[in-house]
């Protein structure tokens, strides 16, 4: 005789399996649910990241046109060089010269720190730029601007890399697309930063 289980404790127990069924479809919901809240919110940390990325370099770049504003006002203006420059004694032109030196050289360093150039593409046109006895000039006569510079910094960086390669150009200005640092040297990184 086959085992008859009365029509209430059927009920019981298929609803109990109902249940139990309920309970790990929402254990498992939950645990799916909580893990696309997580992945969106690390989706939402990275666009965060990047967006303040983005900002910092909008905000390098604003700042460097007011200073090429303001170099272009003293280049114009050579009592407004007087106001601006820390080169003294040297002839108008010449002020003006090493002016825009600088601003080549800082244009340069811009376009690395914003990510257009990557550090071996930044040593590529500082060595064209190094070639330029003005360039040079400038360089020698701005050593003490950059002693102030924290070691860390990525103008000291790139400014230890202009002094080799002004000096290896002094001993052997035929072979210049070769002076500086190695590439296998320590990497000046991206605006970064």
């Amino acid at each position: 005789m086959a085992t008859q289980i009365p029509a209430a404790r059927a009920s019981r127990i298929g609803s109990a399996l109902v249940a139990g069924l309920g309970l790990v479809r929402a254990f498992f919901a939950r645990g799916t649910r909580r893990r696309r809240q997580e992945e969106i919110l690390l989706d939402l940390l990275r666009q965060l990241t990047l967006m303040t990325e983005e900002i910092h370099r909008a905000n390098l770049i604003q700042q460097y046109r007011l200073t090429l504003d303001q170099m272009d006002r003293a280049i114009d203006d050579p009592s407004l060089a007087d106001a601006g420059s820390t080169l003294t004694g040297l002839p108008v032109a010449k002020r003006r010269q090493m002016i825009f030196a600088n601003r080549e050289y800082g244009s340069l360093l811009m376009a690395h720190r914003v990510g257009l150039y990557d550090w071996e593409e930044l040593k590529g046109h500082l060595r064209v730029l190094c070639r330029n006895k003005l360039f040079a000039e400038y360089w020698d006569r701005t050593v003490e601007h950059r002693r102030s510079l924290p070691a860390e910094s990525i103008e000291a960086r790139v400014g230890a890399v202009v002094d080799v390669m002004i000096e290896e150009l002094a001993d052997d200005p035929e072979e210049w697309w070769i002076v500086g640092p190695s590439s296998s040297g320590r990497s000046g990184g991206s605006g970064g930063s």
